[in-house]
């Protein structure tokens, strides 16, 4: 199929907008390929070392600031932003019942990359029928991308202090995607910053993470402990862990944003499994089956079953003391993986101090 040569490209980018509203994107933005502002700021962070142990951020760093060497010939990015809160409340209570897991909202329902890819293919489908031929090629977290920055420059919202995309209208409970393309389309304008100065994401974090605004150390941010670390925890951050097993929410759940924030249609993303009030008990007693069977087509699979019940132990040492949790624990402590091994033997300690506690408090 040809490109037609009597196409009229600011109809066609209106036209985008309207199919990725019907393809179920919450908005649509265009912008240029000309990422160089953000290199500095990428440099930086990896010359500091806060990427810790996800090498695969210090690869391919021209390709995430030169959009045209991942896909050659793109001049274009069209960026869609997908809402997937399901909660609706702001609150920090949640991590404070101590027997009950936290798992990220995000992660409570399906992976939203396969679903997110289909539906830019569809819309790059309709593009193309529209259009004619076209080079492109979708993303959806998967490539050497820097989203965020793209999705600044297209307009859907500004990169804020936590480090998290945050739209005027909509907070930052969404996923981003992109579809890169070589039609000529019309960009738009960036959106402006509107942090001010707020700061409550900045001093919420339980592990110090932050290292000024829009600044991360993610060797100490809890999403990278509980999904990306494959090694130990570091000690001093298990206890400010708290019962976060998977993820970690609190900077966005304090932004004032997020008040504006909408529940998503989508329920694809609704919690399964009871993944937003199960126990702690309860999800460390699951066998390695349960946990493959009941995490198929979630994001949590792929940290993998040690990891798994790693992050749990850990808030497992946290929680209230009771004879319950020491049993769970002392349940585990003959699992083959040293890596368990040694988390369940802290959490122990961790219970057993704070029952002697009890016990000294008591007399």
């Amino acid at each position: 199929m040809k490109r037609r040569t009597d196409l009229d490209i600011p109809a066609l980018a209106g036209r985008i907008r309207e199919w990725g509203a019907e393809l179920g994107f919450q908005q649509v933005g265009i912008t240029d390929i000309d990422l160089e502002s953000y290199r500095a700021h990428l440099g930086s962070w990896l010359a500091r070392r806060h990427h810790g142990e996800m090498a695969y951020m210090a690869r391919n760093h021209d390709k995430r600031c030169h959009p045209d060497k991942l896909h050659p010939g793109a001049a274009r990015i069209v960026s869609v932003r997908m809402d997937y809160d399901h909660v609706g409340e702001l609150s920090l209570e949640p991590m404070e019942e101590g027997d009950t897991a936290y798992v990220a909202r995000y992660a409570r329902g399906r992976d939203y990359h396969k679903m997110m890819r289909m539906r830019l293919q569809r819309l790059a489908d309709r593009i193309e029928a529209e259009a004619g031929s076209h080079s492109y090629r979708a993303f959806v977290d998967s490539a050497p991308v820097l989203e965020r920055a793209i999705a600044e420059k297209a307009g859907l919202g500004w990169i804020g202090k936590n480090t998290m995309l945050i739209n005027p209208e909509a907070g930052s409970w969404f996923f981003l995607g992109e579809l890169f393309t070589d039609l000529p389309l019309p960009v738009d304008e960036p959106g402006g910053e509107h942090c001010g100065t707020c700061r409550a994401c900045l001093d919420i974090c339980p592990t110090g993470a932050f290292t000024g605004p829009n600044s991360l150390d993610a060797r100490r941010c809890i999403s990278y402990l509980t999904i990306e670390l494959r090694g130990p925890i570091p000690e001093e951050l298990r206890e400010p862990m708290g019962n976060r097993i998977f993820g970690c929410d609190d900077c966005q759940i304090v932004c004032p944003w997020n008040k504006f924030a909408r529940i998503s249609g989508e329920g694809d993303f609704a919690p399964r499994h009871r993944l937003d009030t199960a126990g702690l008990r309860e999800l460390f007693a699951w066998t390695e089956e349960e946990f493959l069977r009941r995490t198929a087509g979630s994001p949590i699979r792929r940290i993998g079953y040690e990891c798994w019940l790693r992050n749990i132990a850990v808030a497992l040492g946290n929680a209230p003391a009771s004879e319950a949790n020491v049993a769970a624990l002392r349940a585990r402590l003959d699992h083959p993986s040293e890596l368990v091994g040694e988390h369940v033997r802290w959490a122990l300690g961790r219970q057993q101090k704070k029952a002697r506690g009890i016990a000294l408090n008591s007399r």
